[in-house]
């Protein structure tokens, strides 16, 4: 769990009870016979299952490793939970969807994946679905941290080494920070600990991302405004970031050009009332910056 959610879940659900993190240096993703022994030997109440191959471009000629980890892996781990009537916690994707739609995404919209990236989260969806096991399935978009790679990281690295910089403006979505991902998760399952309506009901896919949405393009002057204002050191200038349209920088795998996810589902079920996208944005260039 070295990633941006594995991180901060580890921080998170720490109340909740013992974790046991394992990390893609201590578990072979490949050996499902050891991924296996692994479960039945710790016997865990709740798997929270933060591995993902999200190298989208990547997953256009690496097909293969892109479906073992983001469905074959996710149809095992739910296997071996429901044999322990336990749940699995699993986090999706936007990208999911065709990005078609001019309003938001709802949990019953029609998925209809355009990239490998997005087929194979939607199959480990499925496979989940499909298990009989108890389940919380997360979709999120955009997601970034204060540490790993990500798009704060690139653009405030862009920011020391260029005067000028063209990003994509007809894409829009919802930036999401690893830290309020863990935070819904440990909430919710906290929730369903605790209440026997929600242990029984609950079971479902859920949009989780802040409010409001933005562009790539207004993402990137947001970073490289916040972190002028907080006296980080940088070349670039906001009226150096000009839009160009997605066809203008081709990449191997296509993206849905509207990403914004609904949480209604996710308020109503659990009383959860999402910030603004803009807060945990400002406190992870912060960390980064200062």
């Amino acid at each position: 769990m070295n990633g941006q959610v594995g991180w901060e879940l580890q921080r998170s659900l720490v109340l909740l009870g013992e974790v046991k993190a394992c990390s893609r240096q201590t578990v072979d993703l490949e050996d499902f016979d050891s991924l296996a022994l692994l479960v039945q030997d710790y016997r865990p109440n709740i798997i929270v299952n933060a591995v993902a191959y999200t190298a989208v471009d990547k997953a256009e000629s690496d097909a293969d490793l892109s479906r073992t980890i983001n469905a074959t892996v996710v149809g095992l781990l739910a296997r071996e939970i429901k044999k322990l009537n336990g749940w699995l916690i699993h986090y999706s994707t936007d990208y999911v969807f065709d990005g078609g739609k001019s309003g938001k995404y709802t949990e019953e919209d029609n998925t209809n994946p355009l990239s490998v990236y997005g087929k194979t989260k939607l199959q480990g969806e499925n496979l989940i679905v499909n298990s009989g096991c108890k389940y919380l399935i997360f979709r999120t978009s955009w997601v970034y941290a204060g540490r790993g790679r990500n798009f704060i990281k690139t653009i405030l690295s862009l920011g020391k080494q260029r005067d000028e910089l063209n990003v994509v403006s007809d894409q829009r979505g919802v930036p999401t920070s690893a830290e309020l991902i863990a935070d819904t998760t440990a909430y919710c399952l906290c929730l369903i600990k605790k209440n026997n309506f929600l242990s029984r009901d609950a079971i479902g896919v859920y949009n989780l991302v802040p409010d409001g949405q933005t562009t790539w393009y207004h993402f990137a002057k947001f970073i490289i405004s916040e972190a002028s204002r907080l006296g980080y050191k940088l070349r670039l200038d906001c009226s150096n970031v000009n839009p160009i349209m997605t066809h203008e920088y081709p990449v191997p795998a296509k993206r849905p050009f509207n990403s914004s996810l609904d949480t209604d589902k996710l308020a109503s079920t659990f009383g959860i009332n999402m910030p603004d996208w803009k807060l945990h944005a400002i406190r992870a260039i912060e960390e980064i910056v200062i």
